[in-house]
C-alpha cells in the first residue's frame, strides 16, 4: 500500500512512500527516510502518482496520539495556494519547531494557579458580551469596536471563559511580541492562571511542551503572535484578533501573509466564530461592516466614563524653534502636569539620534553600502546603523586636507528628544521606550514596574508605546512632529495616521477627568490632523474608502506584488520585463511595471517590482503560480511574491 507524505520542507507536493505495517489515515504523523536522514512528515490527501521503475522507500514509524484534523489540512492547502508559497513550508509553520517530539520526555504544560481579581462589567460591556455570545457555534465574523480604555479586553475575556467552560480551545492573536507580557499579567488577574504564550522568542523546549499540549487538547488558551495561527488546535472554539487594524499582522519578509485575514479563513474552515477587536477598524474591516458582511458593535464610552483627552495644536510656524524640538508653549503645559505628579509622554516615531549625517565640508553622506538608504546615527553606540541590513559604521572619516569629516545631524530621532527632555526637565526622572532599548522581556517588565510605581515622570517613546499598554498616571502626550508620523511606502498613510493618533491619545487619561494630547506641527490646517482632533475617524475612513473606490484600489481590487532582485540592476529589470511578458497570457489581470522599488537596493540586491491588479472574486493565484513554475528563471535573479502587499518599499 502506498501513501502520500508531506514533509516540512520547501516542496509544494507530498512524496510517495510504502506502508506495509501501519494503519494510517490522513493527518497522521510518521517518520520516513529522506536522503540520508530521518524526517517527520504527515500523511497527506491527494492522488497517488503512478511511479514506474522507481524504488519507493518505506514508512519507518507512526507517531501515536497526534494527528492533524481534516479542517486544518484543508486550511493548510488553501493557505499555501492563496499566499503562493510551498505547501511543505506551511506545514513547517504548523509543526512550529516541535520536530524533536519523538522520544522527548518534556513535562506537560502546567497552568500556574494564582488568585484572580473580581471584575464587573458595566452595562455597555454586558451588551457587548451578549453581542459576541450571540454568534453561537458557527462561522461568524464580528467586530467589537471601542475607544482605548473602553474595556474591550474584559469583554472578550468573559467570552473566552465561556468557550473554555465548554472544554474548547481559544486563540488570542496579538500584533507584537512585546505585548504578550502585559497581556499575560491582565489575563492572570482575570482567570487566575497563566495562558500559554507562543512567539518566535519562546525556547525550543517550551515550544515542544506547548505544541504537544495544544494538539492533545490539554492547553485551552494560547496567546500569540502571527505564527500561532497555524498551531494544531484539536478543538478550537474561537479566535480573537486584538488590534485587528495593526499593520504588524502583515508578515513582509520570508513567508509573507496577513495574519488577520488568514485567521478569518481558518475560522471559516474550522466553522467557528472569530472576533476582531479594534479602536479604529482597518479599511477592509470598515468596508465589510458597511456591506454587512461582518457584524458590528461599538462601545461608546470609556470604562468608568473617563473622557478622552483634550487636544491642543502648537503651530511651529508662529515661533520657530532654534536648535531644539520642544516649543516654549509645550514646555509650560508639561510643567503644569509634572507639578501635579502626573506622567508625560513625548512621542516621535523615529529610532536613533539623527536620521541623516552629512559632512559640512565635503558634503559626504552616510549612506548604507548594502542598501539605498541613509544610515541612522545612534548616539548610545556612537555608530551609524542601517535599519534594514543592520550594517554599523563608525562616523569617523577622512575629509579634505587630511582633516576629519565634520558631520551635521539632520532631523531628530527619539534619542535626541530624550536628550533634550533631560536638559529641559533636569529634576525629573526620564525613561526611553523604543525597540532599541526594549529587546528583552525583563527590560519591558522592569520599565513597567517603574512606571506603575511612579518612579518615572516622563517617557520618550516611538510607535511601540502606542499599542495596548495601560499607564494609570499618564495624562499628557506630546507629539513632537505630527507632520512626520505615519509616512511610508504604502497605500495606507491616511489610514495609519488615523489609527496611530487614536491609539496614542488613548494611552492618556484612562483614570483621570483631565488629560491632554499636544500636536506640534508646521501644518496646522492639515485635514487629517483636524478630523482626528475632532474625533471624526468615521468621516476620514468614509472619505478614504471613496478615494480607494475611485482609483480601483483595495478593498475594491486585489494586488499581488512580485519583487525581482539581483546583484545587477540591469538583470533585475530584464527579469521583470520577461516575467511581465509571460503574465500577459493570463486573462483578467492588469500587470503594472516594472519599476525600481523606492528602496532600490537592500542587502546588496537591486530590486524591481511588478504589481498585479485584479478583481477579488476569483482566486487567480493558482494561474500565476502555474505560470511562474514554467518559467526558466536565471539563477542570478530571485523572486519574492507578496499577496495583498502593505509595504511598497
Amino acid at each position: 500500500m502506498k501513501a502520500l507524505v508531506l514533509l516540512p520542507k520547501i516542496f509544494n507536493y507530498p512524496f510517495t512512500y510504502c506502508n506495509d505495517h501501519f494503519s494510517l489515515k490522513e493527518g497522521d504523523f510518521v517518520e520516513v527516510p529522506f536522503g540520508k536522514r530521518k524526517e517527520i512528515g504527515v500523511i497527506w490527501p491527494g492522488k497517488i502518482p503512478n511511479l514506474k521503475n522507481i524504488k519507493i522507500k518505506k514508512i519507518d514509524k507512526k507517531l501515536n496520539n497526534i494527528s492533524l484534523h481534516d479542517e486544518l489540512i484543508n486550511f493548510i492547502n488553501w493557505f499555501a495556494l492563496y499566499n503562493m508559497m510551498p505547501l511543505g513550508l506551511v506545514l513547517k509553520m504548523t509543526i512550529g519547531g516541535s520536530l524533536k517530539i519523538i522520544g522527548s520526555k518534556d513535562k506537560e504544560f502546567i497552568h500556574i494557579k494564582k488568585k484572580n481579581k473580581i471584575f464587573k462589567l458595566n452595562n455597555e460591556q454586558k451588551n457587548a458580551l451578549n453581542f459576541l455570545n450571540s454568534t453561537k457555534e458557527k462561522f461568524d465574523v464580528s467586530v467589537l469596536q471601542g475607544s482605548t480604555g473602553s474595556g474591550k479586553t474584559l469583554v472578550y475575556f468573559e467570552r473566552i471563559k465561556k468557550i473554555i467552560d465548554k472544554n474548547k480551545q481559544a486563540l488570542v492573536l496579538l500584533p507584537e511580541i512585546f505585548l504578550t507580557n502585559e497581556f499575560k499579567l491582565r489575563f492572570e488577574d482575570f482567570f487566575g492562571f497563566e495562558p500559554a504564550i507562543w512567539h518566535s522568542k519562546i525556547t525550543p523546549k517550551n515550544k515542544r511542551i506547548i505544541w504537544k499540549g495544544i494538539i492533545n487538547n490539554k492547553i485551552k488558551l494560547v496567546v500569540g503572535a502571527r505564527s500561532s495561527l497555524l498551531l494544531p488546535f484539536k478543538n478550537l472554539g474561537v479566535i480573537i484578533v486584538d488590534e485587528e487594524h495593526d499593520s504588524s499582522y502583515k508578515q513582509d519578509e520570508g513567508v509573507t501573509y496577513h495574519a488577520r485575514d488568514m485567521a478569518i479563513s481558518r475560522a471559516s474552515f474550522e466553522k467557528i466564530p472569530i472576533h476582531l477587536i479594534t479602536s479604529i477598524p482597518s479599511i477592509e474591516t470598515y468596508n465589510n461592516i458597511k456591506n454587512r458582511k461582518y457584524r458590528h458593535f461599538k462601545i461608546l464610552k470609556r470604562y468608568n466614563d473617563y473622557p478622552l483627552p483634550k487636544t491642543k495644536i502648537v503651530n511651529l510656524n508662529i515661533k520657530k524653534i532654534k536648535g531644539n524640538f520642544i516649543s516654549d508653549e509645550t514646555k509650560e503645559v508639561v510643567k503644569n502636569f509634572l507639578k501635579k505628579k502626573e506622567q508625560v509622554l513625548f512621542f516621535l516615531n523615529r529610532r536613533g539620534y539623527a536620521p541623516y549625517l552629512i559632512c559640512k565640508n565635503c558634503g559626504y553622506k552616510q549612506i548604507c553600502s548594502n542598501c539605498s538608504m541613509y544610515l541612522t546615527f545612534h548616539k548610545t553606540k556612537n555608530k551609524a546603523i542601517c535599519h534594514h541590513c543592520s550594517l554599523e559604521k563608525k562616523i569617523s572619516r577622512n575629509c579634505k586636507e587630511n582633516k576629519k569629516c565634520e558631520f551635521i545631524m539632520y532631523g531628530p530621532g527619539v534619542e535626541k528628544i530624550f536628550e533634550e527632555v533631560c536638559k529641559v526637565f533636569p529634576s525629573n526622572k526620564v525613561e526611553i521606550f523604543s525597540s532599541d532599548y526594549m529587546k528583552k522581556n525583563n527590560q519591558i517588565k522592569n520599565l513597567f514596574e517603574k512606571i506603575n510605581n511612579n518612579k518615572v515622570d516622563i517617557l520618550v517613546g516611538t510607535q511601540m508605546i502606542s499599542k495596548g499598554f495601560n499607564f494609570p498616571k499618564l495624562n499628557c502626550i506630546v507629539v513632537i512632529d505630527a507632520d512626520f508620523s505615519g509616512r511610508g511606502y504604502d497605500l495606507r498613510t491616511t489610514e495609519k495616521n488615523i489609527q496611530l493618533y487614536h491609539q496614542l491619545s488613548g494611552r492618556a487619561g484612562r483614570f483621570s477627568t483631565e488629560s491632554l494630547i499636544i500636536y506640534q506641527t508646521l501644518s496646522p490646517e492639515d485635514l487629517t490632523l483636524n478630523e482626528i482632533i475632532k474625533n471624526n475617524s468615521e468621516e476620514l475612513l468614509k472619505n478614504e474608502l471613496e478615494l480607494r473606490k475611485k482609483n480601483f484600489l483595495p478593498p475594491f481590487s486585489r494586488l499581488i506584488a512580485i519583487i525581482i532582485s539581483s546583484d545587477k540592476h540591469s538583470l533585475s529589470l530584464d527579469g521583470a520585463r520577461e516575467i511581465k511578458n509571460q503574465l500577459k497570457k493570463i486573462n483578467d489581470i492588469e500587470v503594472m511595471g516594472p519599476v525600481d522599488s523606492p528602496l532600490l537596493k537592500i542587502r546588496r540586491k537591486f530590486r524591481s517590482r511588478l504589481l498585479i491588479r485584479f478583481k477579488g472574486k476569483s482566486l487567480i493565484q493558482k494561474k500565476i503560480t502555474n505560470l511562474l513554475n514554467t518559467l526558466k528563471i536565471s539563477n542570478k535573479i530571485k523572486l519574492i511574491v507578496d499577496v495583498d502587499p502593505v509595504n511598497f518599499g
